[in-house]
């Protein structure tokens, strides 16, 4: 060991220090449900696009049928790069945030990250409105509860409006 470390470690030693305690590994008020909301939306509208996109016709020209294969694979990329945000996010949420005392309040707590979860990899393997639908509706319930739980009401007052066009 150096001496410059050996220097640095005594004195480290020699100061006064106090345990600390913490429930999650970043402080509180950073959590928020919203990137997982965004995302579960974003879900949505790319399985919107997708179900509206046009396949071209058998006479029309190679670029017509390139395009719509670019913009399919673009679709479905985003598609299930969303659902795996969301997935984090939520798994973020469950495991950093939520606490015995919110299970215990909201006893349905486990159940709606476990179908979130779930949602989130069927909305990777499939391309089903209402399967996006649900995903947006359970992470809403679970934006719901995380409000909840700091006295603080939710709704979201534009996701109609997002998702109108």
């Amino acid at each position: 060991m150096s001496i410059l470390r050996q220097a640095v470690s005594a004195i480290v030693k020699a100061l006064p220090s106090e345990k600390g305690y913490a429930h999650c590994d970043i402080p509180c008020g950073i959590y928020d449900p919203i990137t997982a909301k965004i995302a579960a939306q974003t879900v949505q509208k790319m399985v919107m696009r997708i179900q509206a996109l046009q396949k071209p016709g058998a006479d029309d020209s190679a670029d017509a049928w390139t395009t719509y294969e670019n913009t399919l694979g673009r679709y479905v990329a985003v598609k299930e790069e969303h659902a795996q945000t969301c997935k984090k996010e939520l798994s973020i949420l469950w495991g950093d945030y939520f606490r015995p005392e919110h299970v215990e309040k909201y006893p349905d707590l486990h159940d709606t990250f476990w179908k979130a979860a779930k949602l989130c990899g069927a909305n990777k393997q499939r391309v089903d409105l209402d399967a996006s639908k649900d995903l947006v509706a359970t992470v809403d319930k679970v934006a719901e509860i995380f409000w909840a739980t700091k006295n603080t009401p939710w709704k979201d007052t534009v996701a109609d409006v997002r998702f109108g066009a």
